[in-house]
Formats: C-alpha cells, sequence, structure tokens
C-alpha cells in the first residue's frame, strides 16, 4: 500500500489509499437515486368516452359528440384497450386537427367478450367490451354455414353474458330452415336476408339502444348488412372464391358505428361493431361450464346426469345418450349434442 507524506509538522503516515479518487463517496444526486413510487396521479380532472376505433396504437374516442384522438398512457402498456371501452382521457380532449389525448383508465367493463386463437390456447384476447349483443352473420351458401363455428360463437356469447342474434344472408341461393334446426330450441332471434331484401327496420329495431358485435366467417356479408345499416361506413367487402368456396378476409379492423334506430335519437341510437371475418373461432379461455352454458336446450337432461359426469361420449351413464335413445332428443339435438361434445373434449 502506498504512503501519503504528512506536513512537516505531523508525525504520522496515512495510507494513500483512504483518500483515491475511488475511495472518496461522491454527494448523492436526489433525483438520480429518489426511490420509484408507485402512486399514479389520480387525474380527477380526467373525461370519459367510448373508444369506436383501434388503429396502430391509436385511439378514436367519443366524447359527447366529438371523435378525440388519444394514445395510452405508460401506466396502461400491459391493459388491453379494446372497441367499446369506457376510457378515462386527459389532455386535449378538444378533438381538433392535430390534437393528442392521452387514455389514463379503463372503467369496469359490464361484459367482455374474448376469443382465443385455438382451442389448445389458453391466451385469451379480449375482441369487443361492454356488448350487449352478439349478431352472428352466416350465408345459406356460399360459403356453405357451419354449424360447429355458430355453435361457437353462441358458447362464446353465452359465457360473456350477452344475448346472441342470428343473420342468415344469400337465402336465395338454399333453403335456410335444415340448418335454423340446430338452434330452434335456444329461441334465439332469427332475420332472413337476400340480395335487394334485407330485413333492415327489424334489425335496426333489435339495436336500438344497445351495443352490438357483428361477427361471422369471411365471405357471408357481414360488411355489407353494416353498409346497408350505415350508408356511410363504406365497409370493404369482397367476394368468395369459387375455387376454395372460401370468403377474402376485407375488414381489417373492429369498429363502432352509429346505426339509425326507429324512433331513436341521441344516446337511444343503437351501436354496430363490425369486427374482420374469422374462419376459426378458439374458446381455450371457456371453462367446460362456459360451454355448457351456450347449450341452454341440453340444460335440463344434464342436470339429471350422475355427479361427475364429463358428457362426453365415453361417460358412462351420461344422461344424453339416454335422451337420444328413448326419442327425447331428434336428429337435431342429437347433433347439438355432437357439436357439445366436440367442444368439452
Amino acid at each position: 500500500m502506498s504512503w501519503l507524506p504528512l506536513d512537516d509538522d505531523e508525525d504520522e503516515e496515512v495510507p494513500y489509499g483512504e483518500y483515491a479518487d475511488h475511495a472518496v463517496r461522491q454527494r448523492p444526486n436526489p433525483k438520480a437515486n429518489r426511490p420509484r413510487t408507485k402512486r399514479r396521479p389520480e387525474h380527477a380532472d380526467a373525461v370519459t368516452g367510448m373508444v369506436i376505433a383501434v388503429d396502430r396504437g391509436r385511439y378514436t374516442c367519443l366524447i359527447e359528440d366529438r371523435e378525440v384522438l388519444a394514445a395510452r398512457a405508460r401506466e396502461l402498456r400491459n391493459t388491453p384497450i379494446v372497441i367499446g371501452d369506457r376510457a378515462r382521457l386527459v389532455g386535449d380532449t378538444s378533438g381538433a386537427d392535430g390534437s393528442l389525448a392521452r387514455i389514463v383508465g379503463i372503467e369496469e367493463r359490464r361484459t367482455v367478450l374474448r376469443r382465443s386463437a385455438d382451442d389448445s390456447d389458453r391466451v385469451e384476447r379480449v375482441m369487443v367490451a361492454n356488448a350487449d349483443q352478439m349478431l352472428i352473420v352466416v350465408a345459406a351458401a356460399n360459403p356453405e354455414p357451419r354449424v360447429r363455428l355458430v355453435d361457437r360463437y353462441l358458447v362464446a356469447a353465452y359465457d360473456a353474458g350477452i344475448r346472441p342474434l342470428i343473420c342468415v344472408t344469400k337465402t336465395d341461393l338454399a333453403d335456410p330452415e335444415p340448418f335454423l334446426a340446430n338452434f330452434s330450441a335456444l329461441e334465439v332471434p332469427v332475420f332472413r336476408s337476400r340480395p335487394g331484401a334485407w330485413p333492415l327496420e327489424a334489425i335496426r329495431e333489435s339495436l336500438g339502444g344497445r351495443i352490438t358485435v357483428f361477427v361471422g366467417h369471411s365471405g357471408v356479408g357481414k360488411s355489407t348488412l353494416v353498409n346497408a345499416l350505415v350508408p356511410e361506413a363504406d365497409r370493404a367487402t369482397g367476394h368468395v372464391n369459387e375455387v376454395t368456396g372460401r370468403g377474402r378476409h376485407t375488414s381489417s379492423s373492429s369498429i363502432a358505428l352509429r346505426v339509425a334506430t326507429p324512433g331513436a335519437s341521441g344516446g337511444d341510437r343503437g351501436w354496430a361493431i363490425d369486427t374482420p371475418g374469422v374462419r376459426s373461432f378458439g374458446l381455450g379461455h371457456v371453462t367446460s361450464e362456459g360451454i355448457l352454458r351456450g347449450f341452454t336446450d341440453l340444460a335440463a337432461i344434464i342436470d339429471d346426469c350422475p355427479r361427475g359426469c364429463t358428457h362426453l361420449a365415453d361417460a358412462p351413464d351420461c344422461e344424453l345418450d339416454a335422451a337420444i335413445a328413448d326419442g327425447r332428443l331428434d336428429e337435431a339435438g342429437a347433433l347439438r349434442v355432437d357439436s357439445l361434445r366436440r367442444l368439452l373434449k
């Protein structure tokens, strides 16, 4: 160790290391060393608006009668913000060109419509918040209607606590009744349409004062229906591939649109949320109890099953099998049981 010589009048030597630069404690920077706080500002001046469009990290919110563009606050970086959310905003909420507000909070959701990538994926993806209804749009033909896809929509609707509706399009191409027979026991309201004969007034009446999310397979005419209900929407529409029989994705994002309804004005008008068409609808996040809620027509029979019954095809003494065997369930009912078991499995 090096030694630092003392002044002549001192008779001790001090180790040099005690005065070396690296050994001297620096004065702390109060800002740099201040511990991070978990307290967040209360934003008492925040105003509430409905999220009506989402596009690449920007959210269009409706506050009273003006549309306000907003970005999310840093504290919400892990919080999904979706169409229908009631967002709390601060900053410039004037809606003027070039203005940008900030979303600092999301109010508690009344309902949440979710889906997963597939049935093995347990990660839920929030599609829409605070919806009251789900309008399932399906074509009578071209593309062919898929019973089990509609079953999945129904399960998701019942699991979310929202009311399902069905609209069958292209009824000029095929009779929709055999398909609709699969859901007759559920008492789901049904609308039938063909080119030039949309039941617009009946649909508008059912949308009045409610938030309705439109879902459906690609190419069934969902965006065409939205354009008929809201002419200024100008949603992109596509065609069905003649070789594959599949529809082409046209809507790439969700959007909420105001729908004029009979005798309604202002807040009594309905909302139609157009979503991108899908070819699959995963229910990996839904529990068995949630799936069973989607089959209310089978509930009374299931209640008589033995305790712990899985309701699958190999379940011993399952009352569903007995109901099919003794005729309590007809052919359509047997198909419903098959759909239920596929989803449960």
